[in-house]
């Protein structure tokens, strides 16, 4: 019976994204060495100019892959009704529950007047803002939320219910006393997504 052979290690470029967000959740940006990346991901230093150009090219593709489901809807089908958004809450929740630090490491650059990945967030912000507008402009064409709702409100809405649970993830499981786990997160994801479409719906005079 022949022996399975041993899994291959993954591609260096996928070692050095996953070494690089181990590495800036755990330390502050300048203190993060390509170097340091380098060895964590086992690959050579030069590997990082070849892939990302820089550290900072190395930053920008970090958090571009670790958000790239998010940014995936925003091109496909899911937000095309309202029932939508509550399966977005679900991924959102299921992907920064693997990297809770995550939404924290994206506050924290954006509280800084300029830093690395900043332009690059809000860039993705603001690409977010341009499509969540076109879809709430859809969704109205089709009778489906108010005709009265602000897409900047609903915006910010809907980023405060997926974004709090997540950054402030340690503090609710100390004071409930249990972990979020996949049951409570898809509990949490039915319930702020009723919420928030409950929120979408015409009002009879509308």
């Amino acid at each position: 019976m022949a022996v399975a052979a041993e899994q291959a290690p993954a591609p260096v470029r996928s070692r050095l994204l996953r070494a690089a967000l181990e590495c800036f959740l755990a330390d502050e940006y300048h203190k993060v060495t390509t170097r340091r990346i380098a060895e964590k991901a086992d690959a050579n230093i030069s590997m990082i100019r070849y892939y990302f150009g820089s550290k900072e090219g190395l930053y920008e593709e970090m958090i571009r892959d670790t958000l790239s489901p998010l940014l995936d809807v925003l091109d496909g089908p899911m937000l095309s009704s309202v029932e939508g958004f509550t399966d977005f809450l679900r991924l959102y929740y299921d992907t920064m529950s693997k990297r809770p630090e995550f939404p924290r490491l994206i506050l924290k650059v954006l509280a800084l007047n300029q830093g690395p990945g900043r332009r690059f967030i809000q860039q993705l912000l603001e690409r977010g803002r341009t499509r969540g507008a076109r879809t709430v402009a859809d969704l109205k064409s089709h009778g489906q939320i108010a005709p009265s709702v602000d897409p900047d409100i609903l915006r910010m809405t809907f980023v405060s219910l997926a974004m709090m649970p997540m950054l402030l993830k340690d503090i609710f499981e100390e004071q409930m006393g249990h972990a979020m786990d996949a049951a409570f997160i898809e509990n949490l994801a039915e319930f702020n997504g009723r919420l928030f479409t409950g929120g979408l719906a015409p009002a009879p005079h509308e």
